[in-house]
């Protein structure tokens, strides 16, 4: 998974980090018209990403290069009443959006227009389910991901250190404007199931516990070493003993608020099935369908393809056993010249050069996922870096969750090369405009991280039936999940439905059922965004291939998308073809 973090747009967390300036694509047009039309990007960029210190700070290591000098530290506003101004908001963005000739932009700004007024057309309608959205859940929640963006906070400066310690100071009285939006969920129908809440609660207990040991004091302690430069002896031991104090006396107590408050609003969940079983749930369930996958399909469509993605995958898996009666026994017993990560790393870089256009030299580090988080961590994920600076990337690793042999290959190339990182440096190094940092899909970036994961199972050393087994195998699996996801969420599968639906593909344990059936409950469409966003890919590649025909290469096809950046699968593809024909 990509690590996100993005006070998205007015209200909800955690979205993507993207890049720079597209302003020389396309034709000449009107100078005049192209300079405000940037001037007016720029200001709503320079507007949003100023409302979040965190949200900034992971965004730009240097804001005042932007032009972003005086702002309060802040997480932002997530309270019921913020997103009652989002339509106020989002209709003078649609009037002064409307002011401009499009036709009169260069090539970047047009895609840019395309996917803001994408964004409005589809945010407007959704004002009425602000009380829907979940910011606490145990994999994607904010409550999850802050010990991690708090551990990684870079200090380029000594204002960061302050603005890091303010952040720190600010978590108790945020944390209580979440618990206001959760109380009101209650009030209303929408809190969610009990089991959901004794997750968030012993995950808050797990970072909680052994506060004298808690890994922030460490990591603080290592980034204020290396200020040695700008910072005296003196002025570095005064911030270490800051940071103690904020973590032990705010940022710690913060956490068992938190749990506290969510145990005293346990029994209030309606629900403890899918969207659908609440008012109204299952036209929310569509419109965070599309949000976070950035398909124009419908849920119905989703499944129609789904089902027969799963047929081909099945299908193709049948045929290499009958063509080789022993696979099972090779997927079983294969090996690879090396499981270590930083070597796989290395090799995918190179095997991948046949197919991708090559990345700038950046910089990288790998790093283990602390105990206390690995309970609800990913097995990895790649933590992006700010827009002007390409060269702090980090993947981290959950050792808990065991990966090996093919599966640790295959999951670096989805956090690394040709994956995350590499979608991310080679964004950036195109030039797209700042204000595209606000608008994206997680569709797109795991939707990419997945289509490229499943060709890295070819690059891997190993027998080409037994990558192409084992490929089939992981995307026939992810649709499993994805067709859960929406059999729960849109059809009201009960458990009972779940484990019938998975016992007719051989998968029998029903205690894995369970726990797969209340992550899915717990976190509606996360499935999709791997799935649904690997098939559009798939379909943006079967168009390109169907329209160049013999001109067609995965090489072009990769470096016209890595030159658009992330948009909507439609807007995409409605690009393509102006962007396949660039140098």
């Amino acid at each position: 998974m990509k690590m996100k973090r993005f006070l998205r747009l007015f209200a909800v967390f955690l979205a993507f980090l993207l890049s720079l300036e597209t302003g020389c694509a396309g034709k000449p047009g009107n100078i005049q018209a192209q300079q405000a039309f940037s001037d007016y990007t720029d200001q709503i960029f320079r507007s949003e990403v100023a409302s979040s210190t965190l949200n900034m700070h992971y965004t730009l290591a240097h804001p005042e290069d932007y032009g972003i000098t005086d702002y309060s530290i802040t997480y932002g506003n997530v309270s019921a009443e913020a997103s009652g101004e989002v339509p106020v908001l989002l209709e003078n963005w649609k009037r002064k959006l409307g002011s401009f000739e499009k036709e009169e932009l260069t090539l970047g700004q047009q895609m840019t227009y395309d996917i803001m007024m994408d964004f409005i057309e589809k945010e407007l309608p959704a004002a009425k389910y602000g009380l829907y959205d979940e910011i606490l859940r145990p994999s994607t929640g904010f409550q999850s991901q802050l010990p991690v963006l708090l551990a990684e906070y870079t200090f380029y400066d000594e204002q960061d250190i302050r603005d890091y310690l303010g952040l720190i100071e600010a978590t108790p009285d945020f944390f209580r404007q979440i618990m206001e939006f959760e109380k009101k969920k209650a009030e209303q129908g929408l809190f969610m199931a009990d089991f959901a809440v004794d997750d968030i609660v012993q995950q808050c207990r797990n970072f909680t516990e052994n506060p004298q040991d808690n890994y922030l004091f460490s990591t603080f302690d290592s980034r204020i070493a290396e200020m040695s430069d700008i910072l005296t002896q003196e002025q570095r031991d005064a911030y270490i003993a800051q940071n103690r104090q904020l973590v032990s006396e705010r940022l710690i107590p913060a956490y068992e608020e938190l749990a506290a408050g969510m145990e005293a609003l346990k029994g209030n969940g309606k629900n403890s099935g899918g969207l659908c079983g609440l008012p109204g749930g299952k036209e929310y369930y569509c419109y965070l369908v599309a949000d976070v996958t950035g398909s124009s399909m419908s849920v119905t469509e989703m499944q129609e393809q789904t089902k027969q993605q799963l047929e081909k995958d099945l299908g193709e898996m049948k045929a290499l056993v009958s063509e080789n009666p022993d696979i099972g026994q090779k997927c079983a017993n294969y090996q690879l010249p090396t499981e270590d990560a930083g070597l796989i790393l290395e090799d995918l870089q190179v095997k991948m050069q046949q197919d991708f256009p090559k990345a700038p030299d950046v910089g990288y580090t790998l790093k283990s996922v602390h105990p206390s988080l690995e309970e609800y961590t990913a097995p990895a994920f790649y933590l992006t870096p700010p827009m002007d600076d390409i060269t702090k990337n980090c993947i981290y690793i959950n050792e808990s969750k065991g990966d090996e042999k093919l599966k640790l290959y295959t999951t670096l190339a989805h956090e690394g090369f040709p994956g995350h990182l590499y979608q991310n440096i080679m964004e950036r190094s195109s030039g797209l405009a700042p204000i595209r940092s606000l608008f994206g899909s997680s569709g797109y970036a795991e939707g990419w991280a997945t289509y490229v994961e499943m060709q890295s199972f070819y690059y891997s050393d190993v027998e080409q039936e037994v990558a192409s087994y084992l490929q089939k195998n992981q995307s026939a699996l992810l649709s499993l999940y994805a067709t859960a996801d929406m059999g729960i969420h849109y059809g009201g599968w009960t458990l009972r439905d779940t484990v019938d639906f998975f016992q007719r593909y051989h998968i029998t344990d029903k205690q894995t059922i369970q726990e797969i059936y209340k992550l899915i409950v717990e976190e509606p469409a996360h499935y999709l965004k791997y799935y649904i966003g690997y098939l559009e890919f798939l379909n943006l590649k079967g168009y390109a291939m169907q329209k160049y025909g013999g001109d067609y290469s995965n090489y072009r096809f990769h470096q016209a998308l890595m030159k658009m950046g992330p948009a909507p699968f439609g807007i995409l593809k409605k690009y393509l073809p102006k962007y396949w024909e660039m140098p």
